[in-house]
């Protein structure tokens, strides 16, 4: 657990990877069928997804969990399978990398509403991600990416429930924000100074924020981040916003554009540069280029 803190104090910069879904429904993912699925039905795909993002230069690699809470994997029936989907997806990644990059648990909101907006008690909430957790944790991952939070209560709990687990592993908390005249927020209505706070009184290490937005306002975004803290700050654009083409989603930023965007970033401060929706390995190739011709 310790190699995470190590790597990001010896590299000064980290790379993270970049989308999954998107690559998943290139690789025959449906419409609406359930992407964890792929982690005990066609692991070879995901490691397949894993070398692309490491031979692309990518520090740390995600492992496909982002919806593998007992709470998510109920709306399609596989609450039952949590640990088996998470235990594999673990299992997949570091056999794919090889110790060749830091495995990153993947943990994404569980798409239910906390009381009093919605029915979810925080223990119940609790409970849920404590099962995920212990799962990924147990099964070896060197860091905890509670990401694409929305909820900053919901965010909250998330990370108390992995800091119970254990107290030594690396946290990754991200958020995703609305750019408006009056600053970034959440559609909770949480500002960047809020957030900030709150995440690092939680327990943890990096915070930040992917999806939601291109470059542009995620250069936006990270300057807040950087005016309201002293964390390490974590930044994972979008390929921009996307649109529709022939009933195709189409992201319209380039690699190019990524690897510009990335020099902003060094510039700021940022720690750790990776994507979101719609990058590929190409896009992570750039950031990496970036990155080491900055170092």
């Amino acid at each position: 657990m310790k190699k995470f803190f190590e790597k990001l104090n010896q590299e000064k910069v980290l790379v993270s990877d970049g989308a999954m879904g998107s690559l998943l429904f290139e690789k025959g993912l449906n419409a609406g069928d359930c992407p964890e699925r792929f982690n005990i039905e066609r692991p070879e795909i995901l490691a397949e997804i894993a070398l692309a993002y490491l031979q692309a230069g990518a520090n740390i690699i995600q492992t496909n969990t982002f919806g593998a809470s007992p709470f998510k994997l109920s709306d399609y029936n596989l609450d039952d399978k949590t640990e088996e989907i998470n235990q594999k997806a673990v299992e997949t990644v570091k056999q794919a990398v090889d110790s060749k990059a830091l495995v990153s648990g993947s943990v994404g909101p569980t798409g239910k509403m906390l009381l009093p907006y919605g029915d979810i008690e925080p223990t119940a909430m609790k409970a849920n991600y404590k099962r995920q957790i212990s799962t990924l944790i147990d099964s070896g991952v060197d860091l905890l990416c509670i990401e694409t939070m929305t909820d900053l209560s919901e965010a909250v709990i998330a990370i108390q429930s992995a800091r119970e687990i254990s107290q030594d592993i690396p946290i990754i908390a991200t958020m995703t924000f609305d750019v408006i005249p009056q600053g970034c927020v959440t559609i909770m209505g949480n500002g960047v100074a809020e957030v900030c706070a709150k995440l690092q009184e939680t327990g943890a290490d990096v915070i930040g924020s992917n999806c939601g937005n291109g470059t542009k306002n995620m250069i936006t975004i990270a300057k807040e981040f950087l005016s309201n803290t002293e964390l390490p700050i974590i930044i994972q654009s979008n390929a921009g916003i996307p649109t529709i083409v022939n009933d195709q989603v189409v992201y319209q930023e380039t690699p190019k554009e990524f690897a510009d965007f990335t020099k902003i970033l060094l510039e700021l401060g940022v720690s750790i540069i990776g994507g979101c929706c719609g990058t590929t390995p190409d896009h992570i190739s750039a950031i990496r280029k970036s990155v080491d011709n900055k170092n």
